[in-house]
This record gives C-alpha cells, structure tokens and sequence, in this order.
C-alpha cells in the first residue's frame, strides 16, 4: 500500500459515505461530481488494499473492515480539526462551518435570530440551520448540534438540558365572544380544539390544576395541523382552542391577539435539550455555539430552568 494516497479528502469522502449511506447525497453535500466520489473511494480503497464498503443499487454500507477503518478515520479527522484550531489560537474558534438541527417552530420563532447574533459576533463562522421535527441520525446527517422538545429516547450523543418549556392554553377572543369562555376543564369538551396531528394522544388534553391534581378531558375538533406555526395562525384566526408554548404565543398575548384560558390549569411542561455529536463537541466554534445557545435560550419566555 502506498500510504501517501490516503489523503484527507478521500477519507473524509469515505467517513461521509459511510455515514449517509449514498452516493449520490455525499455528492451534493460536498457539491462534487458522483464520478468524483466514486473514484476517491477507488482510490482511497487502492491504497488500503481492503474494500471499505459493499455497494448495491439501492445502498452503501461498510464491510468489517471498513468499519474498523471509519472508527479510526474519524478520531483521526476530529484531531486534525483539533490540531488546526489549536494552532490558531483564538482566531481558530473563530472560523468554519457548524450545523445545527432545530425543532421546526422553536427555530423559526426564536433560534434564527440567535444565529443571527452569533454570527454578528463570530462573522467568520458559517451556520446551516435545518429546521425539522423528524428524529433525525445527527451523524448520518452531518449535523453537530441539534435542539428537540420532548422526550428522547437513549442516545450516544451528549446531552445538555436546557430547561422546561411551559405550556398554556390560548384562544382569540372572538372566539372566545362567540363560543364562551371555559371556567373548568370539564368545560373543554363542548370547544373546538385545534389539535396536533403528530402529537400521540392529542384527543385527551391532561391538565394540572392548582391543587396538583391531574385532569384528564376529552378534545376534539375538526382542524389538525402538524406544525406550530400552523396551529398559531389557526388560532389567531378563531378556529378554537388549543395547549401551545408560551415561546410560541408570547408576542400574541402580549399584542391582545390571543387570550390565556384556565390560568390555573396548565398542560405539562415539555423538555428542551441540546444533543451534540461525541465527536463534534471538542471543536472550538462548536464549543462557542453551545455555549452561546445555552445562555440565550434560558431568557426565552417560557423556559424555566431547573426542573
């Protein structure tokens, strides 16, 4: 084996593809040629003189050997990364690339604008933001850090809590004028609810009372979205009721758009936490993110630390 062919690049084409699984993906990732792709593996391949994945027409996974390899090629490339930072100094934390996965109405509302301070602060970082609230495979996607509400399953990637997102819940006060304002939660089941398709169990609003004591009403309705903001302009425009973030109608409250029902029964909170890739979290600029994230998100309204 000719050691000298075992280039950055190929490994780094050969980490990516492993990880994703797809040709022609990493190929317009790196916005590269599929052919190009194709032949750094060849060569990358060449040079080790085992094969490093086993392709169908469908998928590309690794072989044993290959995954033995990924392993060490991505120490290998988490160090040069390192090394390079290191040697910069501070101006190290100040450039490169990060990519950060957001909980859709969360992002659009609140953490676009952050990433847009961070980036006033730190000009020479560059962020992709991607906004979605599939659980998506951080590693597979490429992503270094990721924002999610609600629970989560087991997960090699670390965590940081960020707090508990309170919920409420709000109507238009035409609605309100036309249908009555609930005084009970038993009131509730002769409303309209604006419920969310992608929430299990969105037929039974739980509430918690002053008293502690849980209650448990029906909820139905005839509109089902599956994106907040979605269900925010629903709710401005009087199609009923409906549990939400207080981050996601603040502004609305505030601007007598909306109105809190049952001030005394609240929804459960939800936690928010940040997941980061193992391998990703040593890096200086991503260091930086989380850091910065961590500190502004406490001041949203709503988010309550320690619970």
């Amino acid at each position: 084996m000719d050691r000298s062919d075992v280039t950055l690049e190929r490994m780094r084409t050969f980490v990516r593809v492993a990880e994703r699984g797809s040709l022609s993906a990493v190929a317009r990732e790196l916005g590269l040629g599929q052919s190009t792709v194709t032949r750094q593996l060849r060569e990358l391949e060449d040079s080790v003189g085992v094969p490093l994945l086993s392709r169908t027409t469908r998928r590309v996974t690794m072989t044993d050997e290959g995954s033995r390899y990924y392993a060490n090629c991505v120490q290998i490339l988490r160090l040069v990364e390192q090394a390079g930072d290191e040697a910069r100094g501070t101006r190290g934390a100040l450039s490169g690339n990060i990519r950060i996965s957001c909980t859709a109405a969360f992002g659009v509302m609140h953490v676009s604008r952050l990433i847009f301070a961070f980036q006033d602060r730190y000009p020479d970082i560059g962020v992709d933001l991607s906004l979605t609230d599939e659980r998506i495979d951080l590693v597979r996607e490429g992503v270094d850090i990721a924002l999610r509400l609600g629970p989560l399953a087991d997960s090699s990637m670390k965590l940081r809590p960020l707090g508990q997102s309170r919920r409420l819940l709000v109507a238009a006060p035409d609605y309100l004028a036309a249908r009555g304002t609930p005084t009970r939660p038993q009131d509730l089941a002769g409303h309209e609810g604006v419920r969310m398709s992608n929430v299990a169990g969105s037929d039974t609003l739980v509430l918690q009372g002053p008293d502690g004591h849980r209650h448990a009403v029906p909820f139905g309705g005839r509109l089902r979205v599956d994106h907040g903001l979605a269900a925010r302009e629903a709710l401005v425009a009087g199609r009923g009721i409906a549990p939400t973030h207080h981050w996601l109608v603040d502004d609305l409250i505030a601007a007598g758009r909306l109105e809190p029902i049952l001030p005394d029964y609240a929804p459960p909170s939800v936690p928010l936490n940040m997941l980061i890739v193992p391998e990703r979290a040593g890096i200086a600029r991503v260091r930086l993110l989380i850091d910065f994230l961590a500190e502004q998100i406490a001041a949203i309204p709503g988010i309550e630390q320690g619970r």
